[in-house]
């Protein structure tokens, strides 16, 4: 899928792509877990389902936020850089180790979907409320963001209501919910308690890496005014915003 995509990047000229594939590659792979198992019972159909729900919510989001607009920066600095060999260079760094990070992070879903050979019940509704609340975080502060957004007045302003008001990514702590919602459904039904390396790369990558980190460097550079709402607004974890 990842190489399939890639040829449509160059065809378009845009990697941007990539990030509308991101949630519909856990689909492909919550599906493909679960015509692999011979079992069809009720229970495996709960993730596969809540994968689907989640996948389909954020690339379509992408794809409606995205349509029509220029590459994203990072794709076209990696453009500049790499000059003639940014075709090779963008299978390689963006479409391939997209892949690859997909496939580790969806352990969970993989073996969770096709040995579901169990269920904990309390676990598993454990899960799925973690899980519901990261898809509304999610959700909801995606909405607010580009209700904000399309006001003209509010062009170069800065987002500090609703959910933006208790954390600066509410977006990025809601998927890190939703991906520890999975896990959780996951060890009910496979007793696959190791795959946590799935969750916990996602929170790494959210906290440390391509989330949240990367985005602040950006936005402390372009909004005015973002350091005085970092001085009084967590960065992840929701939490009531802090006085002077």
């Amino acid at each position: 899928m990842m190489t399939l995509v890639w040829g449509l990047s160059l065809w378009r000229r845009d990697v941007s792509i990539v990030d509308i594939a991101w949630g519909m590659g856990f689909v492909l792979i919550a599906w493909s877990a679960f015509l692999w198992g011979a079992d069809k019972s009720a229970q495996r159909w709960l993730l596969p389902l809540m994968v689907t729900v989640w996948g389909v919510r954020l690339s379509g989001y992408l794809f409606w936020r995205n349509h029509g607009k220029p590459e994203d920066y990072r794709y076209r600095s990696m453009r500049e850089h790499w000059g003639g060999a940014f075709p090779i260079a963008s299978l390689v760094i963006v479409f391939g180790l997209q892949g690859v990070v997909m496939w580790v992070v969806a352990l969970p879903l993989q073996v969770g979907i096709a040995s579901a050979d169990q269920q904990i019940v309390w676990l598993a509704l454990a899960g799925l409320i973690v899980w519901g609340t990261g898809l509304s975080f999610e959700a909801v502060g995606d909405w607010q963001l580009a209700h904000f957004r399309s006001v003209a007045e509010n062009q170069g302003r800065l987002l500090d209501a609703g959910l933006w008001r208790y954390t600066r990514h509410p977006n990025y702590f809601g998927d890190f919910l939703v991906w520890w919602g999975f896990y959780l459904v996951a060890v009910a039904q496979s007793g696959a308690w190791w795959t946590v390396i799935g969750p916990l790369a996602m929170s790494v990558f959210l906290m440390k890496v391509s989330g949240v980190t990367l985005l602040e460097k950006k936005l402390s550079s372009t909004k005015p005014g973002y350091q005085e709402y970092v001085a009084r607004t967590n960065a992840f974890f929701p939490g009531l915003p802090q006085r002077k």
